[in-house]
């Protein structure tokens, strides 16, 4: 629960956080961020870890000049692409041993088999624009790896959403966090980036809600 609520206070005052972070640390300030957008992404069990709202705070210190924003993209980018590749081979390696039973309910090979036939059709999509949908791209590479998403298809899909996410969020913040409009309302910021991400999920779960409602 504490570290629930370190994370949501993290987030929500993450310009201060981070810049103790910088003063603190320095030049391992990179490592800590490849570590949180790694596991971030990585790491099905800290999907609460903070990931577009961090990005974009980085990307403002260094317009600042406190960080270099080449450096972050090509961490930050490996770091991601690292993670979702973890993430895929993890479930890989838990797939066949959760799904080997063929009559236990919600865990039989035929759901293995669906989750691999979804991914073949939609799963590069899937892949993409889960990455800029939090807890979402936590848990798309993982279902992917249980789904025995072909790897080729896989990481092709994970190295080009990888490096569009770094980018778009380390470069909005490298370009537009250091504007008085921005700067002076930060946290306000911080709220819209987080309402925007998690608008499609929203948006998503009212259609489907719907859906089953007219269809009920």
């Amino acid at each position: 629960m504490e570290l629930i609520t370190y994370c949501v206070d993290f987030i929500m005052h993450i310009d201060k956080h981070l810049s103790v972070l910088i003063q603190s640390y320095g030049v391992w300030t990179y490592l800590i961020l490849f570590f949180i957008i790694f596991c971030e992404t990585g790491l099905v069990v800290t999907p609460l870890l903070p990931g577009d709202s961090l990005l974009f705070a980085a990307g403002t210190f260094a317009s600042k000049g406190a960080l270099d924003v080449s450096w972050l993209f090509v961490l930050l980018s490996v770091a991601a692409i690292a993670g979702d590749t973890a993430n895929y081979w993890i479930g890989c390696y838990v797939g066949p041993r959760v799904f080997h039973k063929e009559h236990v309910r919600f865990l039989n090979k035929e759901y293995l088999d669906r989750t691999h036939q979804f991914y073949e059709k939609y799963g590069g999509k899937t892949i993409i624009i889960a990455r800029f949908v939090p807890i979402i791209r936590t848990f798309a590479p993982f279902v992917a790896g249980i789904g025995s998403m072909t790897y080729w298809r896989f990481i092709s899909y994970n190295v080009v959403g990888g490096i569009a996410w770094i980018a778009l969020c380390v470069f909005a913040g490298y370009y537009f966090g250091n504007l008085p409009a921005v700067k002076n309302n930060f946290t306000f910021v911080i709220f819209a980036i987080i309402f925007i991400s998690i608008l499609p999920g929203v948006i998503e779960f009212l259609r489907q809600r719907n859906k089953a409602v007219n269809n009920g």
